[in-house]
């Protein structure tokens, strides 16, 4: 089947790989208009979103060409936190307690939330600018730092002026992976997520599948996931959902209109024996995606950035490769680069993969052949008020 990449990137390589066209995402009507044109007389059978900056457009672009799809306006839910939380409020499903509320405004006597609370700006993903605060002091700080944030990316209007603030739920935490089709949810495999998740920051470090949740739980946690995408009004596409099983049940924290993110995907392959990629396409066709009964455990580490810096070199690759149970280790920040921790930070350093015949075989598979490398930095030279 022809494939016609989209890209945001003016050094794309999909000319590699496929037909395509680049396009700027942060001016979408021009870019719905360039698509548009690119696309008449052309036979298009669906239209895929590969990650959130491009969903809503998606979204549109399929509209347009009569295709199913999820409306953009309920593509929109999945990018905009507080929109998100004011419709599962109104469906009734469960959520923490929130307010949404002005940068200029943020003092904690305003606060209608008892702490600990979690800040979050309202349209960065991958738990950019998340941050925990148990007190005043901590929440303070939060807001001011999230405020630069949103300043260096460059965001504008509403989402530049207001945050969400949420109760912090404890309990463990899942990602769900799905597809909708004529708006029915079903389910593909439910990630672990195995080491606690408690802040002040929440970067994602394992994923793990297939999950220990018993059958119980496994129901209830897809049951609410389906009744959040029917809040949202999704119709068709692929799911990504995060939640946590509290005292009072499954709570959804972000759902996004599209798959697992990036290197991630490989999970699916190890675990179910299907690509990822095969799974999403038919069920754009309208066809069911059947995930096969799942066998060997496969997980993956997003290798956090721990220190910031200038990476120089990583050390103890070859040793951590011969971990027991490892399948590939993927270095993507090159020497040279900086590195920038969360909350600051949007990227890994890369990622490590493993399957063994059990769920703690490969947790301590990937444990261990993180504790073989090491990431060798140097600090960042700044030259500030230099006299010419």
């Amino acid at each position: 089947m022809p494939i016609l990449v989209i890209s945001n990137s003016e050094h794309s390589l999909v000319a590699e790989i496929a037909n395509g066209i680049t396009v700027d995402f942060d001016q979408p009507e021009h870019a719905y208009a360039t698509i548009i044109a690119s696309i008449k007389n052309t036979a298009i059978a669906c239209v895929l979103a590969t990650d959130d900056s491009c969903v809503e457009l998606c979204s549109r672009v399929a509209e347009y060409l009569g295709l199913p799809q999820n409306r953009a306006g309920a593509a929109l839910l999945t990018q905009r936190k507080d929109l998100g939380r004011e419709a599962l409020t109104r469906a009734g499903c469960n959520t923490p307690g929130y307010q949404v509320v002005a940068i200029d405004e943020c003092s904690p006597a305003s606060l209608e939330i008892e702490y600990p609370v979690v800040v979050k700006p309202l349209a960065l993903s991958a738990s950019r600018g998340v941050i925990r605060a148990d007190n005043d002091a901590e929440y303070t700080a939060a807001v001011k730092r999230i405020d630069a944030i949103l300043e260096a990316t460059g965001q504008r209007g509403f989402v530049r002026e207001h945050l969400l603030v949420e109760s912090y739920i404890d309990g463990e935490e899942y990602a769900i992976e799905g597809f909708v089709i004529d708006g029915r949810f079903m389910l593909l495999t439910i990630f672990d997520k195995p080491e606690p998740l408690t802040g002040p920051y929440f970067e994602e470090t394992y994923y793990l599948t297939p999950t220990r949740l018993n059958a119980r739980q496994q129901d209830d946690l897809v049951r609410e996931v389906a009744n959040c995408c029917a809040a949202y009004g999704l119709e068709h596409g692929p799911v990504h959902a995060e939640a946590r099983l509290s005292v009072s049940g499954p709570i959804l924290l972000e759902l996004a209109a599209r798959t697992i993110g990036g290197q991630c995907g490989q999970l699916i392959e190890f675990s179910l024996q299907q690509k990822l990629e095969e799974l999403v396409i038919r069920g754009m066709c309208g066809l069911a995606p059947h995930a096969d009964e799942a066998g060997e455990s496969a997980g993956v580490l997003m290798i956090p950035i721990t220190d910031a810096g200038i990476l120089k070199r990583v050390e103890g690759l070859t040793a951590a490769l011969q971990t027991e149970f490892i399948r590939d280790i993927e270095i993507h920040i090159n020497p040279g680069y900086e590195l920038i921790p969360l909350p600051e930070g949007a990227s890994y350093l890369g990622f490590i993969f493993a399957q063994a015949p059990e769920f703690e075989q490969t947790h301590a598979a990937l444990k261990s052949a993180y504790a073989k490398l090491r990431f060798i930095t140097q600090p960042k030279w700044e030259l500030e008020n230099l006299a010419v």
